[in-house]
């Protein structure tokens, strides 16, 4: 079946969708996660919560990293112009503060699962206004070790919803985390690249022209850079990297 390509009708798959939430939201009606208000649009969150969400709107197109001046859209940082990251665009619609670094840190450390459809719902909104669609996504993977240890990986509960909403395939047998490293919390930025040099192993290889790369958080960058290298090297075109929040 090499070279189909398949029409989605839009306002078919929308129009099924909107029953869906129409059915889910007269049995669970949505309930904002930060304060407990009726949420809205399907959406567990309120209309004011919403509007004082920290937007990341001047910003590296290239790595999301919020611009200290306003300049041209879209413009490069002066990291992205030194270093050349692997991966060729970001989209992170919200700044890694207040009630974004709540669901963030609630959803990472506490298995606040209703948190991931949530983010999810938020990032696929934004991405569907600003972004070209990727041929496939990936979550970016956590070591096996972590993985049992945490028992969960919240790239994938963040992908799974994008995934859903955007119609488009996630690989996750594709690629390995396969060095255990540090928890890069308290690391500079320099020691975060030296702890991600290839922590990543491709395992099967990757059809695609185009991916996107899927996180909750993007601190220095460091981590997609390297993924995204890996899949240069193996043949994908274009790496985008979809984050919620930029630190």
């Amino acid at each position: 079946m090499g070279g189909m390509v398949v029409f989605v009708n839009l306002n078919q798959m929308n129009t099924g969708y909107n029953w869906i939430n129409i059915i889910q939201d007269f049995l669970y009606p949505p309930t904002c996660l930060l304060c407990g208000s009726p949420g809205f649009d399907s959406h567990d969150l309120c209309h004011s919560c919403y509007h004082s969400l920290p937007r990341n709107t001047q910003c590296c197109f290239q790595c999301a990293n919020l611009m200290e001046l306003p300049a041209p859209s879209p413009a490069l940082c002066g990291q992205c112009l030194a270093t050349h990251p692997a991966f060729d665009r970001t989209y992170a619609p919200f700044l890694h503060q207040g009630a974004i670094r709540h669901l963030i840190t609630t959803l990472k450390f506490n298995a606040h699962y209703p948190n991931a459809r949530l983010l999810g719902c938020l990032l696929a909104e934004h991405l569907l206004q600003t972004a070209q669609m990727p041929d496939l996504i990936l979550p970016i993977p956590l070591h096996p070790a972590r993985y049992r240890q945490r028992g969960y990986n919240q790239a994938i509960e963040i992908a799974t919803i994008l995934s859903r909403q955007l119609q488009i395939p996630m690989a996750l047998d594709h690629c390995q985390r396969h060095r255990d490293t540090p928890h890069q919390t308290r690391l500079s930025a320099k020691q975060r690249r030296k702890n991600m040099k290839n922590a990543f192993k491709l395992v099967n290889p990757l059809h695609a022209h185009h991916v996107a790369l899927v996180d909750d958080v993007m601190t220095t960058g460091s981590t997609a850079h390297e993924l995204a290298a890996v899949l240069k090297r193996s043949g994908v075109a274009k790496v985008d990297v979809w984050i919620c929040a930029r630190a």
